[in-house]
């Protein structure tokens, strides 16, 4: 098995700065109690190929409702993987919860990024069966898979990103 990443949490500032922008006037000493709580993401069993990303928080979604998260991680991986991020499979399974972008990139150079390659994940619970699903602090909510990749014999790419969503590219 090849060890290519590590998973770290951000500075308590860059988590701040984020949960403050998704959850505007929440007391300081309140989002440094959740900071202290933040979990790495952990494989459950030998087996598991995904990381759990824990929730820091308690959250309910009605169907139809949407939350974006501050998970406070950040990962460090060598060049050529990429984590690929999902909603745990039993979520998606009974609820529909999904990830808005289907499923999330974290690209190896996003660690050096202003923001320290902050993970946030933008759920929604798609059911179509009227259920609400509710996550409690510290449950695993999302699951991420480490996947290396190549690229094309002609790639002359030498960019440098500095930023999140839609850096690495123009968005449309």
């Amino acid at each position: 098995m090849k060890r290519i990443a590590k998973f770290h949490k951000v500075s308590f500032e860059q988590f701040c700065e984020g949960w403050q922008g998704e959850f505007p006037g929440f007391p300081i000493e309140a989002i440094r109690g959740i900071y202290e709580e933040i979990r790495l993401p952990r494989r459950a069993t030998r087996g598991s190929a995904g990381y759990d990303f824990f929730s820091p928080v308690d959250f309910t979604l009605k169907p139809g409702e949407t939350i974006k998260i501050p998970t406070g991680i950040r990962v460090e991986m060598e060049e050529n993987w990429v984590l690929q991020c999902y909603p745990r499979s039993g979520l998606g399974f009974k609820y529909r919860l999904q990830l808005n972008n289907t499923v999330g990139i974290i690209d190896s150079d996003y660690f050096y990024s202003d923001n320290e390659g902050h993970i946030f994940a933008r759920i929604t619970n798609d059911s179509n069966e009227g259920r609400t699903v509710e996550v409690k602090a510290g449950t695993g909510f999302m699951q991420g898979i480490f996947v290396e990749y190549g690229i094309t014999t002609d790639d002359d790419a030498q960019g440098i990103r500095n930023g999140g969503l839609g850096s690495t590219t123009n968005e449309l």
